[in-house]
């Protein structure tokens, strides 16, 4: 049996006069549809190319305006001391007014610490119990003008915290929570000038952020 030449395999085998054939120019086209052609290919890529920078120029204009913002990448708050930095003279016990509250549910603590301190020539006022709960052994509480009276009663109390409230008077609350252990003795209070201490802010400072 004869073998076509142009069949391999069963399968047509394209020659080179198909392949000239098949890229010929067509005669139909002339030299002005292939300028056509290009003309509007240019112009299409022109009017992309507008577009962008017409878009682009818009944003610039709405973010210089305000109308548009860029989200910023947010920054860790810094922290502030709630602390009061200066330092105070401790102030002649007799000089304070204290008021003693139990947030536990341990019965007479309150009395116990008032009577303490009321040996220590303090001027004690209220004496009773309070529903609160705050992590820290015991609360010494002033306003801005008792900064001085708080570090007198704060170094009579083992593990104090110092808060700041918005009164306007002199006077002292002191909170004892769970952890309270007890009235420092006489002879281990510190003397003289020194600075409310805030424990809790020391904590949060040395505890690893998740």
């Amino acid at each position: 049996m004869a073998r076509d030449p142009e069949r391999l395999h069963g399968s047509h085998v394209v020659s080179r006069q198909e392949l000239e054939a098949a890229f010929a120019e067509d005669p139909d086209d002339d030299g002005d549809g292939r300028r056509f052609r290009l003309r509007l290919r240019h112009a299409v890529v022109l009017v992309v190319l507008l577009v962008l920078v017409a878009g682009g120029i818009g944003v610039a204009f709405a973010i210089q305006k305000g109308y548009l913002s860029i989200p910023q990448a947010e920054s860790s708050p810094q922290k502030t001391s709630v602390c009061p930095s200066g330092t105070f003279t401790p102030l002649k016990p007799s000089a304070v007014k204290v008021n003693v509250f139990n947030a536990t549910d341990r019965r007479g603590l309150a009395g116990n610490v008032a009577a303490q301190l009321k040996a220590r020539k303090f001027v004690v006022g209220a004496v009773t119990n309070r529903d609160l709960s705050l992590n820290t052994p015991v609360a010494v509480i002033s306003g801005k003008d008792g900064h001085a009276a708080a570090l007198t009663v704060q170094r009579q109390l083992q593990g104090a915290d110092y808060y700041q409230d918005g009164r306007s008077d002199g006077t002292v609350d002191v909170i004892l929570f769970q952890g309270f252990a007890a009235v420092t003795p006489t002879a281990k209070v510190v003397q003289g000038p020194g600075k409310l201490l805030c424990p809790r802010e020391l904590a949060a400072a040395s505890t690893p952020a998740k």
